[in-house]
C-alpha cells in the first residue's frame, strides 16, 4: 500500500486531547495534524521524535494533515493511524499473505454482529465454509525488546470484542483476531496483561473457546507499508 499522496516530515511537539498533535515541519511551520489513534500511543508519540504526515486539504477536514508514520530513536518507523490496520489486512487476505484466510469467496466489511450490537472488521464467506468473522486490531507498543504488547491502554471495547467472538464459535461460526504490527522491530504479540490485565484473561479464554489469533509485521518505509511476516501470538 503506497503513501498517496506523499508523506510530509517534521518533528512532533506534543500530542494532546487524544485527536491533535503539534507538529514543526521541515520547511518550519508548525501546524496541528488529526492523531488518528485513540490509544496512549505508548512510545510512539514522545516530543522531538520525527513523524511522517498525510497532508489532505479539505473543505470537509478541520485539519488538512494526519499523521500516518513515527520514527523511534533506533529508526524504527512505526504505523500509527490505526484507520489503516483494516484495509493492510484486507490486502493482505486478497494478496494472499494471510494464509489462514484464505478459501473465502467474498470479504463484507462492517457487518452487524453479535449480542452486544457490535460490528465485524470483515466477515468472509464461502459456499461450502461456515461464515469467518475477523476483528482486526492494531499494534504499535513494545516495552521489551522483540515483544509487541496489546492493548497499550485499558480497552473495554476490546475485550467486548472478544466476548462477541466467543459467542459466534460457540454458534458454529468460526472467529479470528488479526492482530496487525505496524512496527518491524518485534518478533511476537502478547497481551499487554500488566496495562488491562481484563483483556488479557479474556483473551486466553477466547483461545480456549475457539478463537483463532493471528498476528502479521509490516514493513514499513515513507512510501509505503504492507503486511508481509507472520508473528506467533503467545500467550502464557
Amino acid at each position: 500500500m503506497n503513501f498517496d499522496p506523499p508523506l510530509v516530515q517534521g518533528i512532533l511537539l506534543r500530542r494532546y486531547k487524544r485527536f491533535l498533535a503539534d507538529v514543526i515541519l521541515e520547511n518550519g511551520d508548525e501546524i496541528t495534524a488529526h492523531c488518528p489513534n485513540t490509544g496512549s500511543m505508548m512510545g510512539v508519540a514522545d516530543p522531538g521524535q520525527r513523524v511522517w504526515l498525510a497532508y489532505r486539504p479539505s473543505p470537509t477536514r478541520k485539519y488538512a494533515y494526519g499523521w500516518e508514520l513515527t520514527q523511534l530513536a533506533d529508526g524504527t518507523l512505526v504505523g500509527v493511524d490505526t484507520h489503516r490496520s483494516n484495509a493492510l489486512v484486507r490486502e493482505a487476505i486478497e494478496g494472499g499473505v494471510i494464509t489462514e484466510l484464505q478459501g473465502y469467496d467474498t470479504i463484507v466489511p462492517e457487518s452487524r454482529y453479535g449480542s452486544e450490537n457490535s460490528r465485524i472488521d470483515f466477515l468472509l464467506r464461502a459456499p461450502s465454509r461456515p461464515d469467518c468473522y475477523v476483528e482486526v486490531k492494531n499494534v504499535t507498543a513494545a516495552v521489551e525488546a522483540g515483544i509487541a504488547l496489546f492493548p497499550d491502554a485499558v480497552s473495554e471495547r476490546g475485550t467486548k470484542h472478544l466476548r462477541e467472538l466467543m459467542g459466534v464459535v460457540a454458534e458454529g461460526a468460526r472467529a479470528v483476531l488479526v492482530f496487525c504490527v505496524q512496527r518491524d522491530d518485534v518478533t511476537e504479540v502478547r497481551p499487554a496483561d500488566a496495562i488491562d490485565p481484563v483483556y488479557g484473561q479474556t483473551l486466553r479464554e477466547a483461545l480456549r473457546a475457539g478463537v483463532e489469533a493471528v498476528a502479521y509485521r509490516a514493513v514499513i518505509d515513507p512510501a509505503a507499508v504492507s503486511l508481509q511476516h507472520r508473528l506467533p501470538v503467545i500467550c502464557p
